[in-house]
């Protein structure tokens, strides 16, 4: 049998449990969703939110928030997790819907898609933060939950290992923006391909990062309204 990789040291001792969890299963609630997102801040792919259903029979290690795990720790961790869930599930707003509905909504629209492909459905929800982009009263939000919260942790990195692939994929298809390697961020070699070539189908095109760019590449796009297919 293959060993487990040595956790490195600068995550030892940080790791969330399962305390939230426990106190929803006390108040009688059974199935207890921890949902985080990705991906809301970069200038293209999608934006993506994970849904784990946590187990409450079975232990697993060595799970974090994905901002503290480099992507070979988050790779190594998703088999595990989606092992170890009693469910599981992502959900996306794409680039085009982010554009269409303004980041609020298109959360709100990737979590109500993460929930709706459950195979049960959440007594409740817990969220990182202090916003409740899930709405229905079913949610509860826990300022630094993806720190603490098992649930959340674990749905941290499923949605960052999800969003992390498909945008290798996006890179194969437009190299040079080098989206392998900055999942659609903000970074200077993202900055220099968008001077040189314009825009891709896969970035968020009525966001001001698209403001002077040359006439090359998918159009600006600049909503005149509410309804998802309006821009001008």
């Amino acid at each position: 049998m293959a060993r487990r990789k040595r956790m490195r040291a600068a995550l030892r001792g940080r790791a969330p449990g399962q305390a939230l969890e426990r106190s929803c299963w006390a108040e009688g609630h059974e199935v207890v969703v921890g949902m985080d997102e990705v991906g809301k801040g970069a200038w293209a792919g999608p934006l993506t939110v994970g849904a784990v259903v946590s187990n409450r029979n079975r232990r697993i290690m060595g799970v974090r928030d994905s901002k503290m795990l480099n992507e070979s720790e988050r790779e190594a961790l998703y088999g595990r997790i989606i092992g170890w869930a009693e469910d599981w599930a992502v959900g996306h707003a794409s680039n085009d819907e982010c554009d269409a509905l303004g980041m609020s909504d298109a959360q709100r629209l990737a979590a109500a898609r993460a929930l709706d492909c459950l195979g049960v459905s959440p007594d409740i929800v817990l969220l990182d933060g202090r916003w409740d982009f899930v709405g229905g009263g079913i949610a509860r939000t826990i300022v630094g939950g993806d720190a603490t919260c098992l649930s959340i942790a674990a749905a941290s990195v499923v949605a960052k290992v999800t969003r992390d692939r498909i945008m290798r994929e996006a890179d194969g298809l437009f190299p040079g923006y080098g989206f392998a390697e900055g999942k659609g961020y903000p970074n200077p070699t993202h900055r220099s391909a968008l001077m040189v070539r314009g825009a891709t189908t896969y970035h968020r095109r009525s966001w001001s990062f698209m403001d002077g760019l040359p006439a090359l590449g998918a159009p600006r796009r600049r909503p005149v309204g509410t309804h998802p297919q309006l821009f001008d």
